[in-house]
């Protein structure tokens, strides 16, 4: 399946010890040029866990009763976790749940420059 960049989109996500893996939504974070070469992509972590990512600059909390909140097609107010990033092939996307508009994806990438540090 292709994919652009902003859109909110479900996945088998792998757990990180490799235990096991849970379907949930990711946001695909890569360039549209390299998700039109390429058949990886590179997504960030979608968390209704929202506790821990107030005041957290490498985190976006996404409202669900917000604009932005309903084209993400989210059912819980949720956390995009800028800091938790992998490249997966899409061919373990399930499917297309939304989108975030470009305000928000502005802000996804001020959130991505902190993550490493690149600010």
């Amino acid at each position: 399946m292709k994919v652009r960049r902003g859109d909110v989109i479900l996945v088998d996500y792998l757990f990180s010890d490799r235990t096991g893996s849970k379907v949930r939504p990711c946001l695909v974070v890569q360039n549209d040029r390299n998700n039109q070469r390429l058949d990886d992509t590179i997504i960030a972590l979608i968390s209704s866990n929202t506790g821990r990512a107030i005041g957290e600059p490498t985190q976006l909390v996404i409202e669900v009763a917000a604009p932005a909140g309903r084209q993400s097609g989210l059912l819980f107010d949720s956390a995009v976790q800028c800091e938790n990033l992998v490249t997966i092939d899409c061919q373990f996307v399930i499917r297309k749940i939304g989108s975030l508009p470009t305000t928000s994806m502005d802000q996804i990438g001020d959130c991505l420059k902190i993550a490493p540090g690149i600010t």
